[in-house]
C-alpha cells in the first residue's frame, strides 16, 4: 500500500483593534478553501523553519511585516482524497507596512465578534474559540469527509462543546 505524503503549512491570524485580517477566498478556481474566510499562511518550502515560512507566507500573501507572533497550536488536518496536513497556528499582533491585493483572495478586517458569521470551516470554529479561552499552546486533530467534521479531539482527548 502506497503511503501519502503529508504537508507542513502555517496559518496566521493577525490581530488588531479587536479584529483578524480575514482573507477570503474567492480568486482561485481550483481551492480546496474556495469561498470559505481563513487566516493567511501557506505552505513550508524546503529547509524552512515555521517562523521563516509564517513570516514569508504573510509577506507574500499580506505586503506585511510581523514585529511580534506566538505559536499557539498544532493542528492535523485528516480529510479523505487530501494528504494529512499538520499546520502551525499563530497569532500576531504587532506589524509593519501597508496590505497588498493578494492574489487568493480578499483581505478584509472583521471584528472578532463577527467571525463566526462567515462562512468558516467547522474546525476553524473551534480553535477560534481556542484562541479565545487559552493562552497555552495545544494540538488538536481534524478529521473531514468532504466539509463535513467527523472528528475533533483537542490535546488527545475527544472535543465536548
Amino acid at each position: 500500500m502506497e503511503r501519502k505524503k503529508s504537508s507542513l503549512t502555517t496559518l496566521c491570524y493577525i490581530e488588531q483593534d479587536d479584529k483578524y485580517l480575514m482573507l477570503h477566498r474567492i480568486k482561485k478556481e481550483v481551492d480546496v478553501n474556495k469561498d470559505k474566510w481563513i487566516g493567511v499562511g501557506g505552505h513550508f518550502e524546503q529547509d524552512e523553519s515555521p517562523e521563516e515560512c509564517l513570516l514569508r507566507e504573510v509577506k507574500e500573501e499580506t505586503g506585511l511585516t510581523l514585529l511580534s507572533w506566538k505559536f499557539r497550536g498544532l493542528i492535523t488536518f485528516v480529510c479523505d482524497g487530501w494528504n494529512t496536513e499538520y499546520m502551525c497556528l499563530y497569532t500576531a499582533d504587532s506589524f509593519e507596512g501597508e496590505l497588498i491585493d493578494c492574489e487568493e483572495g480578499e483581505l478584509v478586517w472583521i471584528p472578532k465578534e463577527e467571525v463566526f458569521q462567515l462562512q468558516l470551516w467547522e474546525g476553524d470554529k473551534i480553535f477560534f474559540q481556542l484562541l479565545e479561552e487559552r493562552k497555552d499552546f495545544f494540538s488538536m486533530k481534524l478529521v473531514y469527509e468532504g466539509d463535513t467534521l467527523k472528528e475533533c479531539q483537542v490535546d488527545g482527548k475527544a472535543w465536548k462543546r
